[in-house]
């Protein structure tokens, strides 16, 4: 792993909730992808949380476990491939692409809408709380632009 990896799926919900599904290219403003929603504004979203990313070896790693996640179906609007998930932390800046600087937030804590997503609805699996490094993060957009599938993923 590295400091230099790669968008390996961007994922979207025009009406909000999850699955999220996969889409090959998209615009990020501050408020994250533009024409996905959340279903619970009281809850996620905002500027604070435009974006949540997840990493694909954490997915993998939960379905060789016998969960039945897969890329978007924990609500994740990018599924990031190559990065030292265990080093990113909130505080951390990264360069999606040739345009689009995130800061990370927050971890997200997960919740029962990913219940499907997790064997016996465990989704306490990814909570930072319980499985420090496991967990999803949030990003605030500091420079919108468009991103694709493939573009490189730099912590700056």
């Amino acid at each position: 792993m590295s400091s230099i990896g790669r968008i390996f799926q961007i994922n979207v919900s025009p009406a909000g909730g999850v699955p999220k599904a996969p889409v090959r290219t998209a615009a990020v403003d501050m408020l994250g992808i533009v024409g996905s929603t959340v279903a619970n504004k009281a809850k996620h979203g905002g500027p604070q949380a435009a974006l949540c990313l997840y990493a694909l070896e954490r997915i993998l790693a939960l379905q060789a476990e016998g969960h039945p996640l897969f890329p978007g179906s924990a609500g994740e609007n990018l599924t990031i491939t190559g990065l030292d998930w265990d080093a990113i932390a909130p505080g951390m800046r990264l360069k999606l692409g040739g345009d689009v600087l995130v800061e990370l937030t927050r971890y997200t804590s997960p919740c029962q809408t990913i219940a499907a997503s997790f064997r016996d609805g465990n989704f306490d699996r990814i909570s930072q709380k319980t499985h420090p490094g496991w967990a999803r993060v949030y990003a605030q957009v500091l420079s919108g632009g468009p991103i694709t599938i493939g573009d490189p993923v730099v912590v700056q």
